[in-house]
């Protein structure tokens, strides 16, 4: 493989809140993008208050990194006439990037915040050059590009776009059955718009049919008695293939998830920082690390594919189940360490005599079997029941403050 000369590309992680933007930058990336409390595509989080996103901004840049904010709904007229004051509020918040999913959007930022760049979302669906590059025109500095599109889509897009440019791709997470995440079901089955970040996610579930003459009676169309998950589509995982998607110009790695939990933020966003590693370290040679692979096995996730990476999936949907693989857990966090003593702070149950593994920044894992438990008053205990609970425990090796600490599931 021809070495390219292009930067190392940007590792962007997602974050729900604060505590999930502390682990995305504990764990290496160099940008995080987030939500506020309107106009964006994911509901279910916490997301950031104005004065929050303050506090995120001036956290991520005393780190030397980046923040970008979203505002990837479609709004209604209703919605566009409270734009513009929420639009100044952000004023305040020294924000490195916007993140918009339509052209009125792109406008109304544009105008208000003209010093703040402009990506434009995958919701916009930009399958080709030309698209990419007018909405460039317009005064977008980035596009994040369809997910729609092979490596090699996206490298003949780098080749007919301006250097000044900045191309954006999903490398792992959830994937939406419908065009870069355009979808309807939701609001027809539910009531709940997925394009105002309500998504009920309809397309996990699991279907039978029923003819219109015999009502009632229902009949399957499936291999098992739990349904058919025929529009289930898998998660995306190309960590063996981020030296092809850097070779084809990509300048940013987007991790999906800013629904999802602080632990799978640190892993995935851990796994990958160490990928990318490995990847400027030789880049003519690049190699995915296995243990990496088993990490990204540890989260939360239903079964892995390339995606569209390099054409149209031949299996792209999962038939068997609409849920997740959840085989560990967070058991508690890392605060400090210090002479052979670690403080803990409790996220799930453990018990003394568990065997937990210690997941750290930038390092291989390693196990930490449970011999005790104290209060911090130094009182005895059996196990640590009580989430956000400040605990501590003898360790036999140093834990980084901010490691996690987890544990296999145990079977019910």
């Amino acid at each position: 493989m021809a070495v390219t000369k292009r930067p190392l590309p940007e590792l962007l992680a997602p974050a729900g809140d604060m505590a999930r933007l502390r682990m995305a930058l504990r764990f290496g990336a160099d940008a995080v993008y987030v939500g506020g409390t309107a106009f964006g595509m994911r509901a279910g989080p916490k997301n950031f208050s104005l004065q929050e996103l303050e506090a995120a901004a001036q956290l991520v840049h005393g780190a030397g990194k980046k923040l970008y904010l979203t505002l990837n709904t479609t709004p209604t007229n209703a919605e566009m006439d409270a734009l513009p004051d929420y639009v100044r509020q952000l004023r305040t918040v020294p924000l490195d990037a916007v993140i918009v999913a339509d052209i009125g959007v792109l406008a109304t930022v544009k105008r208000l915040l003209p010093d703040v760049e402009i990506h434009m979302s995958t919701q916009v669906g930009v399958m080709n050059y030309e698209t990419a590059a007018q909405l460039h025109e317009m005064g977008a500095s980035r596009v994040v590009l369809a997910r729609e599109l092979s490596i090699d889509d996206m490298a003949r897009i780098r080749s007919r776009v301006p250097d000044t440019l900045s191309l954006e791709a999903f490398v792992h997470g959830a994937m939406c059955m419908s065009v870069s995440g355009r979808c309807l079901l939701s609001q027809y089955l539910a009531g709940r718009d997925a394009n105002r970040g309500q998504c009920a996610q309809p397309c996990r579930w699991g279907y039978y049919l029923m003819e219109e003459k015999r009502p009632g009676q229902y009949f399957p169309i499936f291999e098992d008695e739990r349904g058919s998950y025929i529009l289930n589509a898998k998660d995306l995982c190309l960590i063996e293939y981020a030296d092809r998607l850097w070779q084809a110009g990509i300048d940013s790695f987007k991790i999906e998830g800013r629904a999802k939990s602080e632990y799978y933020t640190a892993v995935v966003t851990g796994a990958w920082r160490r990928a990318m590693d490995q990847l400027a370290l030789d880049p003519g040679h690049y190699r995915c690390p296995p243990e990496l692979l088993e990490e990204l096995q540890k989260v939360s996730h239903r079964q892995y594919s390339t995606g569209f990476a390099f054409g149209t999936p031949e299996q792209g949907q999962f038939y068997e189940t609409g849920g997740y693989v959840r085989t560990w857990d967070i058991a508690a966090v890392a605060e400090r360490c210090a002479d052979g003593m670690a403080e803990v702070t409790v996220r799930n149950k453990f018990c003394v005599g568990d065997t937990l593994e210690a997941v750290q920044p930038g390092e291989d894992t390693f196990p930490l079997t449970v011999t005790a438990l104290f209060t911090m008053d130094g009182a005895p205990r059996d196990s640590a029941p009580h989430p956000m609970e400040r605990l501590r425990m003898p360790v036999t090796r140093p834990v980084k403050p901010g490691s996690i600490l987890r544990i296999e599931k145990r079977e019910r």
